[in-house]
C-alpha cells in the first residue's frame, strides 16, 4: 500500500548501512549498482558490497564476483569473491565458478 521511493530507501539503508548491517550495506550496494534512488556509481557499489562481504554475505560476494568480472575485468578478484559465495552454498557463484573452470579447459 506504500508507493515505492528509491531516495528514501537508500537514506533508511544507508543508515543502517553506517552502524555495521550487512543487508542494508548490500542493499546499498545494489541502489549504486543499478542507479536506484542514487546516480549509478560501481565504486560505491563495490565499497558498500565489500562491508557486507565481509561480514560473510554471501549475495554480497557474489555480486563483487560479477562486478569485477564484468564492470572492472579483473578475473582474479572476481574468482576469489565467487570462490567465497560458493562456499557458502551460493548456487549461482557455484555455476559460475563450473562456466570459468570449463572454459579454461577449453
Amino acid at each position: 500500500g506504500v508507493d515505492m521511493n528509491y531516495k528514501k530507501a537508500s537514506k533508511w539503508y544507508k543508515k543502517a548501512a553506517k552502524q555495521g548491517h550487512a543487508e542494508a550495506q548490500y542493499n546499498l550496494g545494489i541502489m549504486h549498482y543499478q542507479g536506484r534512488g542514487v546516480d549509478v556509481n560501481y565504486k560505491k557499489a563495490i565499497e558498500w558490497y565489500e562491508k557486507a562481504a565481509e561480514q560473510g554475505h554471501a549475495d554480497a560476494q557474489y555480486n563483487l564476483g560479477v562486478t569485477y568480472e564484468g564492470v572492472y575485468v579483473n578475473y582474479k578478484k572476481a574468482n576469489e569473491w565467487y570462490e567465497k559465495a560458493a562456499k557458502q552454498g551460493h548456487s549461482l557463484a557455484q555455476e559460475r565458478i563450473k562456466e570459468i573452470m570449463a572454459n579454461r579447459l577449453e
